[in-house]
């Protein structure tokens, strides 16, 4: 939203009668959204198409609304201004709003009152046709003193359909913590995300490392170290090291990186006889939280396996599978991701996605409903798979993505995050115990998903384990 400069208000005896003032907005999805959730007219028939994306409403409810607060932004911020009071409205509604719509609303000094300094305003509000959508009268009581602001930046707005993270806390209410070795917590991040998820519940932290420079940050962020353990060692190599040899033992369940590199940290994970591999192929995956997509999305493998081969993707695929049954997406429905819906042998990914889905069918992959190659927007929207005329109990409604490659799904998972007000939890399965690789760029808020992640995949591990004995 645009921000309004040097904003200056009018004072009672500064207005005069004829004065008038005008606001514009071309309304947005998000706009009808919101304006439906003041109104509270939240009936699918008003206020969505029939891809769920918000299209337009009636002014009788969320429209004048919309136009009434349009009306009282005008109020607000140009005639009277900052310091006006609303004291009476009698306005009457006509017309539908819709995305895209410019509205204009006009306030006219029409009465003035010196008893409580109270102005009547003629008001009115159009659409870009100049069909009238609101007409009448409103009083307010005008401000005595001058108030002048530099600015004046309205908030930006986000609407979360599910609030995937909030689910993911929820189900963590209620368990143990895990046991989690903090990988070298050597600055302010690394260190201050793993006692707040201590603090949380989620985890209990093994801080590993050297032991001053681990004190140093705490006694410069003002933190008492005394509830947690601390491993001492020389540098952050072996700080990795001795992580790996903890969860080995059993000491630990999961391990979580601090100040050192991804690479210094997967290299002491990787090697067969003393790492922490399994028969199966490791691989990263993102839970994603999406504003505007009403599941949980699961996107895979954005972070280790750089171009993975047809054998590789089983495995990156199935592990994904086998977190959404943690997180618990009983049934998952997995897109396999190309450029295309159609196979050809010029689009190597779409040879493996069919592949893949053949691999399903024979029960070399279980747990899910594959589906692909599929067109990301063919893999996420409903509207788009029909216009496209596919039929898929996958394409639509995916719960999980499955990149063609790295790059493809770092690129993917960072224009959630930076266009579309996505957020990321992301953990390494394939492994003996669940590790979660943190980021600088991550939010608090990211850092603790992903700590929660962490602990779900350890406790149904330890459910496995019970079960076995």
């Amino acid at each position: 939203m645009a921000k309004w400069s040097n904003v200056t208000n009018v004072t009672f005896d500064q207005i005069r009668a004829g004065a008038s003032a005008t606001l514009s907005r071309t309304l947005s999805p998000t706009d009808i959204e919101v304006l439906a959730l003041v109104s509270g007219d939240v009936d699918p028939f008003h206020v969505t198409g029939e891809d769920g994306a918000a299209v337009k409403a009636d002014a009788s409810t969320t429209g004048s609304v919309g136009a009434e607060a349009l009306i009282a932004a005008v109020l607000g911020t140009r005639l009277p201004g900052p310091g006006m009071k609303i004291l009476r409205e009698d306005l009457s509604f006509h017309g539908r709003i819709a995305v895209g719509d410019t509205l204009t609303a006009t306030v006219t000094a029409r009465e003035k009152h010196p008893e409580g300094c109270e102005v009547v305003f003629a008001c009115s509000c159009v659409n870009q046709a100049g069909e009238e959508l609101v007409n009448g009268a409103v009083t307010v009581a005008a401000p005595m003193r001058t108030i002048a602001y530099d600015e004046i930046t309205p908030p930006e707005l986000a609407l979360r359909r599910g609030d995937a993270f909030a689910q993911l806390f929820k189900a963590c209410e209620g368990l143990p913590p895990v046991a989690c070795a903090v990988v070298h917590p050597c600055d302010h991040d690394s260190l201050l995300g793993p006692l707040e998820a201590a603090r949380r519940g989620l985890i209990r932290p093994v801080l590993i490392g050297p032991e001053e420079k681990i004190r140093a940050v705490a006694a410069t962020e003002g933190v008492d170290l005394e509830p947690y353990q601390i491993v001492s060692v020389a540098h952050s190599h072996e700080a990795a090291v001795k992580a790996v040899e903890l969860a080995r033992a059993g000491e630990v369940e999961a391990l979580m990186k601090g100040s050192l590199h991804t690479d210094e940290l997967l290299g002491a994970v990787v090697p067969s006889a003393t790492g922490l591999r399994t028969a199966r192929r490791m691989s990263h995956v993102f839970v994603m939280d999406v504003p505007a997509y009403p599941r949980t999305l699961l996107i895979t493998d954005a972070a280790i396996n750089i171009y993975p081969k047809l054998e590789e993707k089983v495995d990156i695929v199935q592990n994904a599978i086998d977190l959404a049954h943690v997180l618990g997406i009983e049934q998952p429905k997995v897109a396999i991701l190309s450029a295309v819906e159609t196979v050809t042998s010029k689009i190597a990914s779409t040879l493996e996605a069919a592949a893949l889905c053949k691999m399903a069918d024979r029960g070399q992959i279980t747990g899910a409903i594959l589906d692909g190659p599929l067109a990301f927007d063919n893999a996420i929207s409903l509207q788009a798979a029909k216009t496209k005329k596919i039929a898929s109990p996958v394409a639509g409604q995916a719960d999980i993505l499955l990149v063609p490659d790295l790059e493809a799904g770092n690129m993917l998972a960072k224009q959630l995050c930076y266009l579309a007000g996505a957020e990321g939890a992301g953990i390494v399965m394939g492994t003996r115990v669940p590790i979660v690789l943190t980021s600088r760029a991550d939010s608090v808020r990211a850092r603790l998903a992903s700590t929660a992640v962490l602990a779900l995949v350890a406790h149904s591990r330890r459910c496995r384990q019970v079960e076995v004995k």
